[in-house]
């Protein structure tokens, strides 16, 4: 299985509709997919389910997170980086069924111009350590306010060249 996760828990998120888009890809690709936003998490995420402790809402993504194969992150830039919400998220999930030899796919989103690689290199350094496997063709997409249209489509050419070859790749990654 795959799981998309959305990197934020940003309301309205352009991270939440580029993992949109992925999914829509995916799907026509004929790949089923699950996808996790961050908004979801529990509120009381940091109380309840760090360090061994697990609320009923908490196990219901563990368990998802437990039975995916496959990883998608959409990461957007954070003060040069990924968002802390990200990092508690993967802290507050079980180690070691939840990451260790699975694989992963990273595409990074910022509004600046270098889409978020800065973030995905720090992440892909917690994937490491994860023993997370990532896909070596990573995708930063930059300026995304440009990107995406009215209906959060990505819409120019070069980008969905290179999602295409992503996802591609990712499929039989």
């Amino acid at each position: 299985m795959i799981t998309i996760i959305a990197g934020t828990n940003r309301p309205n998120s352009n991270t939440l509709k580029v993992a949109k888009f992925y999914q829509n890809q995916l799907a026509e690709k004929g790949l089923k997919t699950e996808l996790l936003d961050l908004q979801d998490l529990p509120e009381t995420l940091i109380g309840t389910d760090l360090y061994g402790k697990r609320s009923e809402a908490f196990s219901k993504i563990q368990d998802l997170v437990t039975k995916t194969e496959k990883f998608l992150f959409v990461i957007p830039e954070y003060n040069g980086s990924f968002p802390g919400v990200l990092k508690t998220f993967i802290d507050a999930c079980s180690f070691p069924e939840s990451f260790y030899d699975k694989k992963a796919c990273l595409v990074g989103i910022s509004s600046g111009k270098y889409g978020n690689i800065r973030g995905i290199e720090h992440f892909n350094g917690v994937c490491a350590y994860l023993h997370l496997n990532v896909m070596p063709l990573r995708l930063h997409i930059s300026d995304i306010k440009t990107e995406l249209n009215e209906n959060a489509q990505l819409t120019k050419e070069d980008t969905l060249k290179f999602v295409n070859q992503q996802m591609d790749k990712f499929a039989v990654y």
